[in-house]
């Protein structure tokens, strides 16, 4: 989990709500998550905060604050080409998968 000192600070947010795939764990996900942090997400500055939830009935949330909703949309972008990031995907459920980005407004 990523907390930097900006957070109140931010106006754009990405939210992936998802299961898991059958057989993927949610340790496993906890932990591509820490590393995520530490070794990819880390050298935005324009990303405020980075976190998991966990909702009812196997949902997870995915959030990003970041400096904008562009800035997030940026970030998100960048999954793709990351070996860690590629490592968490595959434990998702492509099928449940709702991504949304938003931008502060108050």
């Amino acid at each position: 989990m990523i907390f930097k000192q900006n957070t109140n600070c931010f106006s754009g947010v990405e939210i992936a709500i998802f299961r898991l795939k059958d057989g993927a764990s949610e340790q496993d996900l906890i932990a591509l998550s820490n590393k995520i942090d530490e070794e990819f997400l880390s050298q935005f500055d324009d990303l405020y905060a980075h976190f998991l939830l966990k909702g009812a009935d196997g949902l997870y949330a995915d959030v990003v604050l970041a400096s904008s909703q562009q800035k997030a949309e940026e970030i998100c972008a960048l999954w793709n080409d990351n070996e860690l990031t590629t490592k968490y995907i595959e434990k998702i459920d492509p099928e449940s998968v709702n991504m949304s980005f938003w931008t502060k407004i108050s």
